[in-house]
């Protein structure tokens, strides 16, 4: 099976290389049908936290591509000013979240989720707490560590947090806006606090968006310990340094789960398995 990744050093060069054309057509010769802003809250029953998620997403034939950013940091202009433009136009925009959510249609598109060969996960029809816990309860599973052992949570979220005690990990919580989780928890900001000492590293796709995720991946490359990224944002990104310093994704494209109540589907890959880079 033909597979897609990178086994350069960061995002950085897997972005030149499909600017390149080594991992498909010619970005150039796929147009950007739509792009599109989505702001979103959410606040768990029974919880004190209200999560706000701001995405930047574009179509590219079948598949969709996103990327989370922070508040202000994109004007909704974007999406009349965009949509219709070249990918490679995407890809080299100022913005590294437009750059990400490009990527990201890019490869999904050349190699969509469902036929890669990854672990389908559905996630039950229900409330957003129920598949809240049923989607982190999937992200903990492809962690495989001792009990006991420190697991760098590196993007909190509640749920999540619970999944990981539940497998016996002692969560060492990083994040730029939360300072405490819902049972008191404290969390750093400094991810270098946590990524210096843990066993196993948890991130989100969300540090694709701020650059931080290229300074992980070297880090857990130094140290010769897993990283497992749970991404919305650039899912494809992620799965393309699958045993290049990943070791597991959970991939959970657009349409994102919190947006429906029916049943949806996330995909688990693990380094070894279909995806992996060659």
């Amino acid at each position: 099976m033909d597979v897609i990744g990178s086994t350069g050093t960061g995002t950085e060069v897997l972005l030149a290389e499909v600017l390149a054309g080594e991992h498909g057509p010619l970005p150039e010769e796929l147009t950007a049908t739509s792009v599109f802003w989505a702001h979103h809250g959410t606040r768990l029953a029974g919880g004190s936290t209200t999560y706000l998620n701001q995405y930047v997403l574009v179509r590219v034939g079948g598949a969709f591509g996103a990327c989370a950013f922070e508040a202000a940091e994109l004007d909704p202009g974007i999406c009349g000013a965009l949509s219709g433009s070249s990918l490679g136009t995407l890809l080299r925009d100022p913005s590294r979240p437009v750059r990400i959510a490009a990527l990201d249609a890019y490869l999904a598109a050349v190699r969509p989720h469902r036929d890669a060969g990854a672990e389908a996960v559905l996630l039950p029809t229900g409330p957003p707490e129920v598949r809240a816990v049923a989607r982190d309860a999937a992200i903990a599973g492809l962690l495989d560590v001792p009990q006991g052992a420190g697991v760098a949570l590196i993007g909190v979220v509640n749920p999540l947090v619970a999944a990981i005690r539940e497998r016996g990990g002692v969560p060492l919580l990083c994040d730029l806006n939360l300072r405490t989780t819902q049972w008191g928890d404290p969390v750093a900001r400094d991810m270098a606090e946590v990524l210096d000492t843990a066993d196993a590293v948890v991130a989100t796709g969300m540090t694709l968006s701020n650059g931080s995720f290229d300074t992980i991946l070297a880090r857990c490359r130094e140290r010769g310990v897993p990283l497992v990224v749970y991404a919305q944002t650039g899912s494809a990104v992620a799965r393309a340094f699958l045993g290049a310093g990943v070791s597991a994704v959970s991939a959970e494209p657009f349409p994102f789960s919190q947006f429906s109540a029916e049943e949806t589907v996330l995909y688990r890959y693990r380094a070894g398995g279909a995806g992996e880079v060659a």
